[in-house]
Formats: structure tokens, C-alpha cells, sequence
């Protein structure tokens, strides 16, 4: 194997320091319903990515509270139930800001036609985006949209007749039942 040469002087390359969890807010969960972790420090980084990746350039102070506090309150009720579905619906939020976004910037009016296909190309692949990750959530829930298939057997001896499908007689008459 070779090793790199380093220039005279330059200092020795350090390895990334690994974070230490610990102490009482590692393990209490407090904040589960944010982030589905039993680590608070997960939940904390779940909640700050979530609100950092909105688009807060168009609103004011009280619009950008508004904006974060919806975005809190839509992480809590998505109901993460572990780190996995924490992620998931993090990344539904910023993807839902950003597709938002890009429907806005389509319909400025001085917005010339390239603009407006790309904001609206965009905004569809963020859509669409969405919907896998509220596929992948709906999955890993074990909510795999399974149909209900009923079978019924129909038995018609020799000489008989059947009609396979819906039968609608006309109204008064033609029979007692339907």
C-alpha cells in the first residue's frame, strides 16, 4: 500500500470527531413525538433540518414563526414512530416547501415561459417526490394498500343459464326482485 507524502510542516490529518450521546436528555425521549427517537438529540436535529429547509425568503418575522410552526406541528402529526419515519417525514416537509415553492415562482407574472416549464418540471418531480416518500412511509408502516379480493362460486348445472355481470331491470316491472 502507499502511503501519502505529506509537505514538510503540514499538520498530521485527523479523523472526524465521533459525537458522544449522553446525560439526561439522551435517552428520555421528551421530544419523541418530533423525531420518533428515544435520543433527543436526534429528535432536536430531525427539527432543526426540518425548519431549515423551508423557504422563509418572502416572509416576514411573524410569517416565518407561522411557517416553522407549522412545519413542527406537521412532524408531530405525521406521528413518527422511530428515527426511520422521523426522516421520512422530514424529508416530506422539505420536499412539500420546496415543490411549493417552485408553484409560486411559476406563476409570477413577469415570469418569462422557460422559467415558468422549469419552475412547473420542478415542482412536478418534487410532487411526485412526495408521493414515494409517503409510499415509503406508508411501507415501512406495514400499510401496503393490500386489496380485498371475494371470490364467490356460482355453480350452473348442465341445461342452465347464467348472466355474469349487473343486471338492472326497468323500473315497474319486469319481476318481484332484482
Amino acid at each position: 500500500m502507499t502511503k501519502l507524502k505529506r509537505k514538510p510542516g503540514a499538520a498530521a490529518p485527523r479523523e472526524a470527531p465521533v459525537p458522544q450521546v449522553s446525560g439526561p436528555a439522551a435517552a428520555t425521549g421528551k421530544l419523541r413525538a418530533i423525531g420518533g427517537s428515544g435520543s433527543d438529540a436526534f429528535n432536536r436535529v430531525i427539527a432543526d433540518q426540518t425548519v431549515q429547509s423551508l423557504w422563509l425568503g418572502n416572509a416576514d418575522k411573524e410569517g416565518r414563526d407561522k411557517l416553522r410552526s407549522a412545519a413542527l406541528a406537521t412532524l408531530v402529526s405525521i406521528v413518527p414512530k422511530d428515527e426511520i419515519e422521523g426522516m421520512l417525514a422530514a424529508q416530506m416537509i422539505a420536499t412539500h416547501s420546496a415543490s411549493m415553492e417552485c408553484y409560486r415562482r411559476a406563476m409570477i407574472r413577469e415570469q418569462g415561459h422557460e422559467g415558468r416549464q422549469s419552475n412547473l418540471s420542478h415542482a412536478g418531480k418534487l410532487s411526485r417526490t412526495f408521493a414515494q416518500l409517503l409510499e415509503a412511509l406508508n411501507r415501512h408502516r406495514g400499510k401496503t394498500g393490500q386489496q380485498k379480493v371475494e371470490v364467490r362460486h356460482v355453480h350452473i348445472h348442465s341445461g342452465g343459464q347464467a348472466v355474469v355481470g349487473t343486471v338492472e331491470l326497468p323500473q315497474g316491472g319486469g319481476g318481484a326482485s332484482r
